[in-house]
This record gives C-alpha cells, sequence and structure tokens, in this order.
C-alpha cells in the first residue's frame, strides 16, 4: 500500500511539471473542462454513490490536494466530497494505525519472560522438593505475580518436574495397603461411667481381618499396665499363629519406651504416627466411632466389671 501511494505521488509530481510548460490559458480551459465534466457525473450519479466509488488512492490524494489549498478557498470548488468527510478519512486512518500498533503479534497470552523464567528454575534448582504451587506462592510472597499454571509451563518445559514427590518411599496409603496382612494398630478409647470418673480400655486391631483385641480396662493405667497388656497380647497372637512385624500407635506418653520395647525384642517394629495425626491410625478410629454408635452410647455403664464384659460381649 505504501509502494502504491509513492507511485500515485511521484505520477503526479511529473504531471505538474508537464502542467508548469503550459500556458495561463491552457491551464484555465482545462480547469473549466474538468469542472463541466464533473458536473455532468454528479447530475448522473448522486454524491454518495460517487464517494463509494472513490478507491483507497483516489480519497488519499484528495485529502493530500484538500490539505494543500486555502481552507477560503474550498468553498468555491466543486468538490464531490465535504471538506467534512475528508477529516472522517484523516481520522479513520489514525484510527487504523494505532489500532494496528496495538494488536498483538500474536494471540493468546503474550509470553512469559526471559527473567521470569530464570527466577522460577533458580527457585526448583535450589529447592528440589518444592512443586510448582509452593513456588507460585513464594513469588506471591515477593510481590511478583505470576499464575500458578505459568509455573507448571515453566517447569515442564524445561525438563523439571512441576510437583515432585516429596519423598523416596511408599506413600502412607500404600503402605497400609501393601502390609495390612503384618500391621496391627492400638490405642485407647475412653468411656464415661455413671459416677462421672472415665474408664481406659486398651484395643488392639488387625488390619487385614479387622479382628478386634480388648486386652483390658482401667481407671489409671500406668506404664506397668500397658506393657504388661503388651506382653499378653503377644502370647494371644503367639497362639493364634499371627505373624505381625509392625505396630502403630499414636504419640501419647502411656506408650512409653518399655512398651515399644517389649514388641522390638518379639521383632515388630512399632511406627508412631504423626503429631494430631489421627488418620494415620484411621482403622482404629475407625473401629471406636464404632464401638461408642452401637455400644456404650446406648448402655448405662456402672463400673469397670460391667464394661468390661460389655466390651467381651461387642467383641465376639
Amino acid at each position: 500500500m505504501a509502494l502504491k501511494l509513492i507511485y500515485i505521488v511521484v505520477r503526479q509530481l511529473l504531471a505538474w511539471a508537464r502542467l508548469s510548460q503550459r500556458t495561463e490559458a491552457s491551464k484555465d480551459v482545462e480547469i473549466l473542462v474538468l469542472r463541466h465534466q464533473l458536473a455532468v457525473a454528479q447530475r448522473r450519479l448522486p454524491p454518495r454513490e460517487l464517494q463509494r466509488q472513490l478507491t483507497w488512492s483516489d480519497r488519499a490524494w484528495l485529502a493530500l490536494l484538500v490539505g494543500v489549498l486555502p481552507a477560503g478557498g474550498l468553498t468555491r470548488l466543486r468538490l464531490i466530497v465535504t471538506p467534512g468527510t475528508v477529516l472522517r478519512w484523516h481520522r479513520d486512518v489514525l484510527r487504523r494505525r494505532w489500532a494496528r500498533r496495538s494488536r498483538r503479534k500474536r494471540p493468546g497470552r503474550p509470553p512469559t519472560h526471559r527473567r521470569m523464567k530464570e527466577l522460577v528454575l533458580r527457585l526448583a534448582r535450589e529447592n528440589p522438593s518444592w512443586g510448582y504451587r509452593r513456588i507460585h506462592g513464594e513469588l506471591a510472597g515477593l510481590g511478583i505475580r505470576i499464575a500458578p499454571s505459568t509455573v507448571w509451563e515453566v517447569l515442564k518445559a524445561a525438563g523439571i518436574d512441576p510437583a515432585p514427590r516429596r519423598g523416596t518411599g511408599p506413600s502412607w496409603a500404600a503402605f497400609l495397603r501393601g502390609q495390612a496382612e503384618a500391621i496391627l494398630a492400638t490405642d485407647f478409647v475412653v468411656v464415661d461411667l455413671l459416677d462421672g470418673t472415665k474408664a481406659y480400655a486398651l484395643a488392639v486391631i488387625e488390619h487385614a481381618t479387622r479382628r478386634v483385641r480388648v486386652l483390658g480396662v482401667a481407671l489409671h493405667p500406668t506404664g506397668e499396665w500397658v506393657a504388661q497388656q503388651a506382653r499378653n497380647l503377644l502370647m494371644d497372637l503367639d497362639d493364634a499363629g499371627v505373624r505381625t512385624r509392625f505396630l502403630i500407635h499414636d504419640r501419647d506418653a502411656i506408650f512409653h519406651a518399655g512398651f515399644d520395647e517389649v514388641f522390638a525384642a518379639a521383632g515388630i517394629e512399632v511406627i508412631r504416627t504423626g503429631v494430631r495425626a489421627p488418620r494415620q491410625n484411621a482403622v482404629m478410629e475407625r473401629w471406636f466411632r464404632s464401638l461408642r454408635t452401637e455400644l456404650t452410647n446406648r448402655t448405662l455403664t456402672w463400673n469397670i466389671p460391667q464394661l468390661m464384659r460389655l466390651l467381651r460381649e461387642y467383641e465376639t
């Protein structure tokens, strides 16, 4: 389009050069002939139809010449367009020019800046355990605005796992499923008696068969009492032919080192759950819920012997 306009300007300049060699009389006669032809064209076609037939180069040339003429001389000319139309052409040219400049080169989101990519990759290299969510949070804390999906794409493009595994071994759920045949879980359940006291019942459950063993009940369990219940449990397991490798219990202080040593001597590894993580001992906790719903919440318990008898019947 620019080359076409340059060609038209050069051609008109050459025409002006030829026109400068003519006499004033011949110029006036030619102007009168052109005016008469324009009048005939305007009688045949309305002004709007003539304007529609103008090409882009015709409009550009008319706008250039009209801009050279003085403002007072425009009223004496016989134009097929009004001065307002010429101004509208100028506004359209400027609007298209700035619209083309503001248009994005490529559709979609703009590309991520090179320095932003370097910062994301640096955080990933210096902190191998961080995933894309953690990196996004750290950048947000620094006041850097970036979408989590952008962090994911940068790490993926660099060949880095966006969500690395936090450990090298299996997950807790996979461990429980894979070792269910050799896992025991134990914990205390609290039962309220009619006299206002609280009784503590120690129970053990097998993960594979859900077999429950109520070891004992006490108002004030001690370390020696818990260790003795552990010895009794090992004898029951030996008589039943149950082979156990792991024992899960929480971090209650009642499960002291002597309690764990009883199982360690029998070749059983003791696994303590995390702090405030009851879901790691979910099988035992679920049985406690069933016990409360089906027994203790429906029965008035007077004393320890009655509670022990009820627990034995429920166990059976």
